[in-house]
């Protein structure tokens, strides 16, 4: 295996442990959104994207002869659960988990691009198919998130200003 083949392989295992760490991110936010409905559906439908995605990447790096990164993997949930548990500390979580979920969707975008463009000089048409059907569902989710961001916004602060009801979540 040449060096760029090894590096499409290695970052195909971080883009699976990255994918993980969105799962369980995500999860951890939807148990705990109660007013925000909109918001819960959206990413209740990308965690299925986010299934979908890493049996695609397993497969692309079980084709390439390697396996997923166990220790990749389980440092990705672990951060995971700390993002998700020091959302629990603050007043304005949904506002900051959405921030989050932002930032966190155009890291996937860069990754997906830069293996999209490895794939190309190393010839694996298949890794390359398989990353150009992921893309469009995390530009899709950052774009939701972008476009979602002042609605969610309002609502957090005109739930906060009602001392009758709960805004956080």
């Amino acid at each position: 295996m040449s060096d760029p083949e090894k590096s499409v392989l290695d970052w195909l295992r971080d883009a699976h442990a990255m994918e993980q760490q969105s799962e369980q991110m995500l999860t951890g936010e939807i148990k705990r959104l109660e007013h925000y409905p909109q918001l819960k559906a959206r990413l209740e439908e990308h965690i299925e994207e986010t299934r979908g995605q890493q049996q695609l990447l397993q497969q692309c790096i079980e084709r390439l002869g390697g396996s997923t990164s166990s220790i990749k993997d389980a440092s990705a949930k672990l951060m995971a659960f700390g993002q998700a548990a020091s959302g629990m500390f603050v007043s304005d979580e949904v506002v900051k988990g959405a921030m989050s979920a932002y930032v966190f969707e155009n890291m996937e975008i860069a990754s997906y691009t830069v293996l999209i463009a490895a794939a190309k000089v190393t010839g694996d048409s298949e890794t390359q198919r398989i990353c150009e059907q992921i893309l469009p569902q995390e530009v899709a989710m950052a774009e939701w998130l972008r476009n979602h961001l002042p609605s969610l916004t309002e609502n957090f602060l005109d739930r906060k200003a009602d001392p009758d009801v709960t805004a956080k979540r």
